[in-house]
C-alpha cells in the first residue's frame, strides 16, 4: 500500500512539474460526514437498528446460556434419550443465534444492505457538491484524504482512456 501512495505521489509531482497550471484540491470526507446533518440522521437510524439487533442477540444468548446451565445441572440425572434431545435443542438454539447474527451483521447482512440503501443518497449529494466546487474553483483533481488516496473528481480533459485504447488496437 505504501508503494502505491509513493508512486501516486511521484505521479502527482510529475504532473505538477509538467504543468504549472495544474490545480489540485482535497477533502476530508470523514469530517464532511461527521458534520453533515443528513449523514448524522442516517447514522442515528443505523445505530438504533444495530442496538435493537444487539438487544435481540443478547436475549437469545441469555436464553441459550440459561438452558445450557439448566442442562449442565441436570445432565447426570437425565436419561440418555432426554440428554440427546436437550443437546439437540441447545445446538439448534445455538445455530439460530449464529444465523441471526449472520443475517443482521454478516458480509451481506441487513446492516450492510441498510447502510448502502440509506447512505447512497447522502454520498451522491456529497459527490455532487464536490464536483460543483471543483468546477467552480477550476480544479483539475480532487482527492479524499480520509483514508486511502481516492480520486473524487478528475477534470475530463485529463482522461486519456480513449487514447490508450486506440494505441492498443
Amino acid at each position: 500500500m505504501k508503494k502505491i501512495i509513493i508512486l501516486f505521489s511521484i505521479f502527482v509531482l510529475t504532473l505538477t512539474s509538467i504543468s504549472a497550471q495544474l490545480s489540485i484540491g482535497y477533502v476530508d470526507s470523514d469530517t464532511i460526514m461527521e458534520k453533515l446533518p443528513d449523514a448524522q440522521d442516517v447514522q442515528k437510524k443505523l445505530d438504533d437498528m444495530v442496538q435493537e439487533w444487539q438487544d435481540e442477540l443478547g436475549k437469545m444468548d441469555k436464553e441459550w446460556k440459561s438452558r445450557y446451565d439448566d442442562y449442565e445441572k441436570r445432565k447426570l440425572i437425565m436419561s440418555d434419550q432426554k440428554r440427546v434431545e436437550t443437546e439437540k435443542e441447545l445446538m439448534k438454539l445455538e445455530d439460530e443465534v449464529s444465523q441471526y447474527r449472520q443475517k443482521k451483521f454478516g458480509v451481506n447482512g441487513e446492516l450492510f444492505t441498510k447502510q448502502e440503501e440509506l447512505m447512497k443518497p447522502v454520498q451522491n449529494k456529497v459527490f455532487t457538491a464536490i464536483k460543483e466546487v471543483a468546477e467552480e474553483q477550476e480544479l483539475d483533481y480532487v482527492f479524499d484524504r480520509s483514508g486511502d488516496i481516492i480520486f473524487l473528481y478528475a477534470k475530463p480533459d485529463y482522461d486519456i482512456t480513449a487514447l490508450v485504447l486506440e494505441k492498443l488496437k
